[in-house]
């Protein structure tokens, strides 16, 4: 089910999974995404009977733009969303791209959520100095090219995301499937056979850019909340074949108050198991 609410001047739209009435998590994906969960998500999220609401982003989905928004701006729209829903307390958990904004929650929002789980999450990105080169990224990946481009101007990176768009949306033209799968995994069936999986590639890599981009100009800048605001459990999620997500959760895990490193088998994307698990996690009291 989808549904919309306004903040301000803009419409921020969200879909629905889940149990309603049961226990309520907001999730937020990653950069880019779209609201709309693949099949063996939602029959994860119906199986935890979690009450779980998929935010898109501004910028995203139908969601109005809002340029300049920070990481710690999500806040503002889940109170709202939150609010409309009649939540109080809920737990967040994001993914990729979507775990900035859950720890942005987690610390803004300090008396209404529960538990922050989030898979694959980046950290802030060192953006001053050279630009980075393969061998400086590979070392530390808060010192990628992306953050570095976009910090001196989103012009310098918008041609690179259009183009890494049409480079996968030319594999699934050819028959690929709707993830790249895991490199212990065969690869799932060809998404351009599926209705649904287009509707999801096209909303996440066609429609619009300007979600993506707000994401990493917001990573690139001042997050807005601290880390050591974050005082509820966090898990931190990641792949073992995530070697940037490892190091990643290093950081995170270094600077974030009762936060637990949760390594899974896998890549970037968790199996269903690993997702099964998390989900459990978040319903702990």
């Amino acid at each position: 089910m989808d549904g919309q609410v306004v903040v301000g001047e803009r419409v921020v739209r969200y879909s629905v999974y889940g149990t309603v009435g049961g226990p309520p998590v907001m999730s937020f994906g990653g950069s880019p995404s779209t609201r709309w969960k693949r099949p063996d998500a939602v029959r994860a999220i119906e199986e935890s009977g979690l009450w779980m609401v998929v935010p898109d982003r501004p910028g995203y989905g139908g969601s109005t733009r809002q340029p300049g928004r920070t990481v710690a701006s999500v806040a503002t729209d889940t109170e709202v969303l939150a609010d409309s829903l009649g939540w109080n307390r809920f737990a967040v958990t994001g993914g990729s791209g979507g775990g900035p904004h859950a720890l942005a929650c987690a610390a803004l929002l300090a008396d209404r959520v529960t538990r922050c789980a989030v898979t694959g999450s980046n950290a802030p990105p060192i953006v001053d100095g050279p630009e980075p080169t393969e061998d400086d990224e590979k070392a530390d990946p808060r010192r990628n090219r992306t953050s570095w481009l976009v910090a001196r101007g989103e012009q310098h990176l918008r041609p690179l995301l259009e183009d890494t768009a049409r480079s996968i949306m030319e594999r699934i033209e050819a028959g690929g499937p709707e993830i790249p799968p895991d490199p212990e995994s065969p690869p799932g069936p060809p998404a351009r056979d599926d209705a649904d999986a287009m509707a999801r590639l096209n909303a996440t890599f066609v429609t619009s850019h300007d979600g993506w981009i707000d994401d990493h100009v917001a990573f690139a800048t001042d997050w807005g909340f601290e880390f050591a605001d974050i005082h509820v459990p966090v898990g931190l999620w990641y792949g073992s074949t995530d070697e940037r997500a490892g190091k990643y959760a290093d950081v995170l895990a270094a600077a974030i108050p009762h936060a637990e490193r949760k390594p899974y088998a896998g890549g970037h994307i968790p199996p269903t198991n690993a997702y099964r698990n998390l989900l459990s996690w978040l319903t702990l009291s």
